[in-house]
């Protein structure tokens, strides 16, 4: 509005002067002073009114310039964007390609197609690293314009260049690398890219999360533009490049994975099927060997019993001094090898697992008193000491197999008998309290604790012979000799007894053990096995809710929940026979 006035009065003072060219009347001078003076007056209110638009004016420009560049720079930040989109949106479908199969061959054929139809490639090549390694053999290109198989050395600075980054590298056209497409006619030369591709073996990969200081190789990937366009590579696609190949590498290695579990499981199944088969001839020999045994021990047996019992007799009658020598000496070598022909077949049938422990409830405290009655009268003849103490805790009767139980207590004590000269034999039995159980287990020997069962510790100790530490290993051996000789001194040598007394104690759940502090100094032998505890032995209905045999499995034996079962057969002999027989 003032620059409106200010033109309008302007515009009437000079339209006045021409109107008034010559001299003018005084009301004619007073309007043109005071349009002049108005004129002037909104000329004034104009300029001073300008001093502060001019300002605004200015910052309102500087603020859409502004506003403009920001623009701009949203535009290409999304671009960006979009372009990583897509490039991501390629890198996850060439991944899912890539990670389609785990054959070497097809995923490195998946990664050349894909890539040439992503970036519209005129030719695309990987070059692996022959077995020699100093060269590098042409193994894939995408449209097969030249001869798969040819090599190029592996030295090269422009190799090594592309070795030593992590990068896609821009090379020459000319380069050995890029020559995999003959160049016809007079077209531009195109860009060539190359990039490394990691191969990972399993040698490559530890316990721990970092990988061995070894040599490691790498193929090469060569990717060329089309020789038609003067299309130049950006840099999203080079990215894209690079993301790729470190797909190809991880896609290979779990191939590589792959084919050697598959190698290795065939290598397995041959190992399982060769183990099979030789286990089957095993069996079948200790089979062939068991029933040998068994058969030899029966047809043995039958004319040993009648020497041992025509000697019996003949002992009865009138004899010479030297006669009866000779009888006994008969007597007892036939007593000799009668037990160790029963030693022989119970030792086999332990070691391929046939033999059956016969659970059932039986006297514990008798079987003890049975064990003195029959060592009492050889200790007698030796002037030994015999000592026997029962704990009071020790249940009157246990579940478990008696007839094991008392052979494994007859030969232990037996042999303390056997290897002392003058003193003492004494028998300590208990039950092993769990609060104290660490403090007299062996290190090696682990019990498992449940309800319905409790372990039974014998002692055996004798003022004997004694062994040396490092041959107390050996007396568990069948057939094996301590090299001390303390047992050729006694009178003894090497057999079966505590080898098989180790079987019985392992299958029913215990462990068996020898101290000794050296040679004249007495010995103590231990062991623990596991029994079941007979709550009411009167009850009849015991005998109908035990299996008739339960199959032994060696180093355990687990008689929680079962009941007692009064059984005592054995081919019809008596249980105490040839215990006699062997006294």
């Amino acid at each position: 509005m003032q620059f409106g006035a200010f033109i309008i009065l302007c515009g009437a003072t000079h339209f006045i002067n021409l109107w008034t060219f010559a001299m003018h009347s005084k009301v004619v001078a007073m309007v043109m002073t005071i349009a002049k003076v108005a004129c002037a007056i909104v000329s004034c209110a104009t300029a001073l009114m300008l001093v502060h638009i001019i300002p605004d004016l200015l910052s309102v420009k500087t603020r859409e310039l502004f506003l403009r560049n920001k623009a701009e720079e949203l535009d290409r930040e999304m671009g960006l964007i979009l372009t990583q989109e897509e490039t991501g949106r390629h890198v996850r479908m060439l991944t899912h390609e890539i990670r389609s199969t785990l054959d070497r061959h097809t995923i490195l054929k998946t990664t050349l197609v894909e890539l040439g139809r992503t970036l519209g490639l005129e030719e695309c090549a990987l070059w692996m690293p022959s077995r020699s390694g100093i060269n590098l053999l042409l193994s894939h290109t995408l449209n097969y314009q030249i001869q798969v198989g040819s090599t190029v050395p592996i030295n090269l600075p422009i190799i090594n260049e592309v070795f030593n980054s992590a990068r896609a590298v821009r090379i020459p056209y000319t380069c050995p690398l890029a020559r995999i497409r003959p160049l016809v006619g007079r077209y531009v030369p195109p860009e060539v890219v190359a990039v490394r591709v990691p191969l990972l073996h399993l040698s490559n990969f530890q316990i721990n999360d970092w990988p061995e200081l070894s040599a490691k190789s790498y193929a090469v990937m060569v990717l060329i533009l089309p020789t038609d366009s003067a299309r130049k590579w950006r840099d999203h696609e080079l990215e894209l490049v690079e993301v790729v190949a470190d797909q190809v590498a991880v896609a290979l290695s779990h191939a590589a994975i792959l084919e050697e579990s598959m190698r290795a499981r065939d290598q397995l199944i041959e190992q399982n099927v060769a183990l099979d088969l030789a286990r089957r001839e095993a069996e079948k020999a200790v089979h062939a060997r068991n029933d040998f045994l068994a058969v030899m021990n029966h047809e043995m047996r039958t004319p040993m019993h009648a020497i041992i019992a025509l000697c019996s007799l003949l002992l009865e009658t009138e004899l010479t001094p030297e006669q009866r020598v000779m009888i006994e000496t008969v007597l007892k070598s036939s007593n000799l090898l009668a037990t160790l022909i029963n030693d022989v077949l119970d030792l086999s049938r332990l070691e391929d697992g046939s033999l059956e422990l016969d659970f059932g409830m039986f006297n514990l405290h008798g079987i003890f008193k049975e064990v003195i009655n029959l060592i009492k009268p050889i200790a007698s003849i030796k002037k030994l000491s015999m000592t026997m103490i029962l704990a009071p805790d020790l249940p009157m009767y246990a579940v478990g197999d008696e007839k094991r139980l008392m052979q494994t207590i007859l030969n232990i004590v037996g042999n303390a008998v056997k290897f002392t000269k003058e003193g003492y034999v004494s028998i300590i039995a208990s039950v092993a309290k769990p609060e104290s159980l660490r403090d007299w287990r062996p290190p090696e020997f682990y019990p498992v604790s449940s309800q319905g069962h409790f372990y039974l510790r014998v002692q055996v100790k004798d003022s004997g012979c004694g062994i040396l530490p490092q041959d107390i290993p050996v007396l568990f051996t069948k057939f094996a000799q301590p090299r001390s000789g303390s047992s050729q001194n006694s009178g003894g040598g090497a057999g079966l007894g505590l080898a098989i007394c180790r079987r019985f104690v392992n299958l029913m759940g215990g462990h068996i053990w020898m101290e000794s502090e050296g040679l004249n100094k007495g010995s103590t032998a231990a062991f623990l096995v596991k029994l079941g505890i007979c709550n009411n032995p009167n009850d009849s209905s015991i005998h109908h809710q035990v299996p008739p045999h339960v199959r032994a499995i060696h180093g355990s034996a687990d008689l929680t929940g079962q009941k007692p079962n009064l059984r005592d057969t054995d081919r019809g002999v008596p249980s105490n026979a040839r215990y006699q027989r062997s006294l």
